[in-house]
């Protein structure tokens, strides 16, 4: 259980505001037929995070730094531009769900984003990496209220398994949101929190197992998390009002309240939220400081003080203030964040082939990729990529 840790609180990063707002927006749009799919991502996921615990365990070292040493400095920066986009895009995300949660109470964004802000300062500069993680797992396990949403909203057996082998595969609507869905499971922090994570753990060979299954659980968790709030939307909003737009995190909360009761609707969608958002902006912000600094090379641990360390905790600030920033005067919230999973999905290709080539190449011999299970990995990355990127070249119209 001590080992327990970085693979959990990356996957309830995971399912952050941007992916449930993708999961639900699916739900409501196409019903059931996206929820295969949330279901085929779960190996998906394990398989990906699997090769940073490798990566991180039998190197010591972050994904930055290996794609340094390995390729050179001009891919490792490029790497972090990657990053760097991937981050700022969630972490927008994040925020508008914190200022959507505040709109549904009454509180202006200018209140409900210093404070949330504030608190995550607060949280990674006066703690150490294990009070970090303790505090990332209790806001993340806000999320599992998204269970009891789906079994609140009653959905029917037979149009539920109907639903989701009915799939429209040629219309380019359904595999925009496709594309999105597999952008909101597989984003490049995750790659980049987790193997500094465990690095920064201190995590050895003897933990290898613990660490895979700490990733299992948490994949397991994370995608059943999606399921829940599309078959929740699906059986509510979907079933009533298909064509409902939704164009605030607050409107997709009171499109439930009918169902739930204005009162428990606007709570427990709220504290869903909450939680995935602001265990989701500790990780992108620390994935970002710790991506960054691996390439830049300045010092950087959360067992270090702000004094010893003060680039990597200068970084981590500027992307939580500037998020909470940008988020304060930002319009349409909901298409942001669909938006920002399919910008995910087109960067699949970049964070896919690197973790493939490092785990090729940076590995102990006895540890490397290879044989079948090379080629299982590198087939289902391709299929991944290219599902993804066709999708959001379909919804764009330029297919």
């Amino acid at each position: 259980m001590a080992v327990f840790g970085p693979g959990l609180v990356v996957m309830l990063a995971d399912t952050d505001v941007g992916s449930i707002v993708t999961a639900g927006q699916s739900g409501v749009r196409w019903g059931y037929s996206l929820l295969l799919l949330q279901l085929i991502l779960i190996p998906v996921l394990y398989m990906v995070q699997e090769l940073t615990i490798r990566l991180a365990i039998f190197t010591g070292r972050g994904q930055g730094e290996l794609i340094r040493d390995t390729f050179g400095p001009l891919w490792a920066w490029l790497s972090a531009i990657g990053l760097g986009v991937a981050c700022i895009g969630a972490l927008l995300t994040e925020f508008s769900g914190v200022a959507g949660v505040g709109e549904l109470y009454g509180l202006p964004r200018y209140v409900s984003l210093p404070i949330a802000a504030g608190a995550l300062l607060i949280v990674v500069l006066t703690g150490s990496y294990r009070r970090v993680e303790r505090v990332a797992i209790a806001a993340g396990l806000f999320e599992l209220v998204f269970f009891f949403v789906a079994w609140a909203a009653h959905p029917d057996g037979v149009a539920l398994l109907a639903g989701a082998v009915d799939i429209p595969y040629r219309n380019p609507d359904y595999l925009y949101l496709a594309a999105a869905n597999i952008g909101a499971v597989v984003m490049p922090w995750m790659v980049f929190y987790q193997q500094s994570a465990i690095a920064d753990k201190r995590l050895g060979p003897e933990h290898l197992t613990a660490a895979r299954w700490d990733t299992a659980i948490g994949a397991l968790i994370t995608q059943l998390i999606m399921a829940a709030v599309l078959v929740a939307s699906a059986a509510t909003i979907g079933r009533s009002n298909p064509e409902a737009a939704l164009s605030t995190v607050g409107d997709m909360a009171q499109a439930l309240t009918p169902f739930l009761g204005t009162t428990m609707g606007n709570l427990i969608f709220s504290l869903g939220v909450l939680g995935a958002g602001m265990v989701a902006a500790i990780v992108v912000s620390l994935a970002f400081a710790w991506g960054l600094g691996e390439v830049a090379g300045y010092r950087r641990s959360l067992e270090l003080h702000p004094r010893e360390a003060h680039w990597f905790y200068g970084v981590y600030a500027f992307c939580v203030v500037a998020g909470a920033l940008v988020v304060a005067v930002w319009p349409n919230l909901v298409a942001l964040n669909v938006g920002v999973q399919v910008m995910n999905a087109f960067m699949l290709p970049l964070v896919l082939g690197f973790l493939i080539a490092l785990a090729v190449k940076a590995l102990p011999r006895a540890h490397r990729l290879r044989g079948v299970y090379l080629w299982v990995v590198v087939i289902v990355a391709v299929v991944t990529c290219a599902l993804g990127v066709f999708g959001g070249l379909s919804g764009a119209g330029l297919v």
